[in-house]
């Protein structure tokens, strides 16, 4: 395969974008999924901090935002990515509804794992007098950290991907150059190599994803 000389410089920008989108996205859907995977939990019927209110209109507002097409989801809320960033397009803007897609799906990924912990794992830290907040961050989490790192690889590989679809409105990224140089410009070239390193780089997270909870098992 041969590329005019634009191509390359075009490529690493678009892969820069797509990382900083992936990156981004993450950080900050960790940073709110993972508190609500908690409070779902705990918050469950016989949970250490039982409240059926919170739990149900957490559980109705998850699964309201994970119905949602991520593509629909774009577009739903560009009023709202408008007021954040002021603007609804490009990189940053993707950023936005990238959020709103992952950290629910974090939230639940990580209520799975949580509930995977041996309930007498709970019963220990209460016989032991243990606080709920001390229950949560010396005995639940650390029980199911292999499962969570499993569960933030998936969440990384589903980011990839809606990075990917995000460029079809703008945003940027490996998935605008797909669209924007491959499909409509009829390049099937440029299509592969787009194809290839999203491959990659999904082949890398899960790679790392099952070395680091194959590694925390073992510990």
């Amino acid at each position: 395969m041969s590329f005019d000389p634009w191509f390359w410089p075009v490529f690493f920008e678009s892969l820069y974008e797509t990382l900083y989108m992936v990156g981004a996205g993450l950080i900050i859907s960790i940073i709110i999924g993972v508190p609500i995977g908690i409070i779902l939990v705990v918050t469950k019927e016989d949970g250490i901090l039982e409240n059926k209110i919170v739990f149900n209109v957490l559980n109705v507002v998850i699964n309201i935002f994970r119905s949602i097409p991520f593509i629909i989801l774009i577009v739903a809320v560009m009023p709202f990515t408008r007021f954040v960033v002021g603007t609804s397009i490009g990189t940053t803007a993707a950023i936005v509804p990238l959020v709103l897609y992952t950290a629910f799906y974090i939230g639940r990924l990580v209520e799975n794992s949580l509930l995977e912990v041996d309930s007498g794992t709970i019963e220990l830290a209460g016989s032991m007098g243990a606080t709920p907040w001390q229950t949560i961050w010396k005995f639940l989490l650390p029980e199911a950290l292999s499962s969570l790192v499993l569960a933030m690889t998936i969440a990384t590989i589903g980011l990839i991907g809606a990075s990917a679809m995000a460029g079809a409105v703008g945003a940027g990224g490996i998935g605008n150059l797909a669209i924007t140089y491959g499909y409509n410009q009829y390049k099937e070239d440029i299509m592969l190599v787009t194809v290839i390193t999203l491959i990659i780089m999904v082949q890398l997270v899960q790679s790392i994803g099952n070395y680091l909870a194959k590694k925390i098992r073992r510990n």
